[in-house]
């Protein structure tokens, strides 16, 4: 008998991706037959490539969404459409039973084809409100699930369901002592982590090096800066490591980390809550972004999970005094992580996704 099929979709940043390959080994287990849609040049290609090199990977174009003026807005339309087509011949070609769309640009011809394809397709949304992507795909989607309960508020009551987050097991896998070893640190100073996003945050990589002298009388730094955004000056600095990003390694690296300095992309921050590390966030502002990443953090720090820093005003010295104050209210945050229900694993996930096939 023929293995049932699956297409998965989603990409742009990691955010659109992490889920994808935190499930792809449960949907394996379970029989089924992987295959991922994303964009040509895109992270996604580069990341499903690297993890799972025998999982067919299929490119088509895709036009960006934008909230503004460009005159791309007048072109990318045509890209969209070349990009449904093309979606719409790998899905008849692989013929899956369910389609899994975890957003981003490249996703919206993908669940366009499926709708003319007469495919199920299921949506997550990691944000408090949902994206752009997201809201197009909505009327083509058989369910959408999310991971705050707040962004039901958004969507049609009958087609939503809050699963709470979901997070990759291998993350559990870490190991504080290799990721020192990793990054020929010790045991005897505080580890701070520092992740401006998978595409890396000027401002954040400014901010730190603008204090670095000082951050590393106290703590030992790993600064994952995104590609291209390593100060070579900097290399071979005792105590600081940086790097344009991880992969394999991260789970060591977040178990080596005392507390940890991020943007405030939903996935991530799950991740840090799952494995009760305090964390300052400082979201993309709301010139940057439609505003997602502020929302998630504003939650975050109701919870009391997080303390959140404004880009707009950010300055080198309130940066470091936001550090400080971090490092001193760390035990009392990890107290109230521990209170959080624990996340779905992937193979939960699986089956909430599994249960819409045709």
């Amino acid at each position: 008998m023929k293995a049932k099929s699956i297409i998965l979709t989603g990409g742009g940043t990691a955010g659109h991706v992490s889920l994808n390959e935190a499930i792809i080994p449960s949907l394996v287990e379970a029989g089924y037959d992987v295959h991922y849609i994303g964009s040509h040049e895109g992270i996604e290609k580069e990341l499903i490539g690297n993890a799972f090199p025998d999982i067919p990977y299929h490119s088509i174009a895709s036009g960006k969404l934008r909230r503004y003026f460009s005159v791309q807005n007048f072109t990318d339309p045509f890209k969209v459409m070349a990009g449904v087509l093309q979606a719409f011949s790998i899905i008849k070609k692989v013929k899956p039973s369910v389609i899994f769309s975890k957003g981003g640009f490249v996703s919206v011809p993908v669940v366009v084809a499926a709708k003319l394809a007469n495919v199920p397709v299921v949506v997550h949304e990691s944000d408090v409100t949902p994206g752009l992507a997201n809201k197009i795909a909505l009327p083509f989607a058989s369910h959408i699930f999310t991971v705050f309960k707040e962004t039901l508020r958004h969507l049609q009551q009958d087609k939503a369901t809050c699963t709470g987050s979901i997070i990759r097991q291998q993350l559990f896998e870490g190991n504080r002592e290799r990721g020192l070893a990793f990054c020929g640190f010790t045991a005897e100073k505080k580890v701070m982590l520092i992740m401006g996003g998978s595409l890396g945050s000027v401002v954040v990589n400014d901010a730190v090096r603008a204090n670095l002298k000082k951050l590393l009388e106290q703590y030992q730094i790993i600064h994952l800066c995104g590609k291209g955004n390593k100060d070579a000056s900097l290399e071979g600095l005792e105590g600081y490591r940086q790097f344009d990003y991880v992969t394999d390694e991260l789970p060591d690296l977040l178990y080596a980390a005392d507390f940890i300095v991020s943007r405030a992309g939903s996935n991530s921050i799950f991740e840090f809550l799952a494995l009760h590390k305090p964390m300052l966030l400082i979201p993309l502002s709301a010139a940057k972004s439609r505003g997602d990443q502020i929302l998630n953090a504003r939650l975050f720090k109701k919870q009391g999970f997080a303390h959140v820093l404004d880009e707009d005003t950010m300055t080198k010295e309130s940066f470091y005094q936001a550090v400080q104050d971090l490092a001193a209210n760390s035990e009392e945050m990890i107290d109230k992580m521990f209170d959080v229900e624990r996340p779905k694993t992937p193979a939960e996930m699986v089956s909430l996704i599994t249960q819409y096939e045709k």
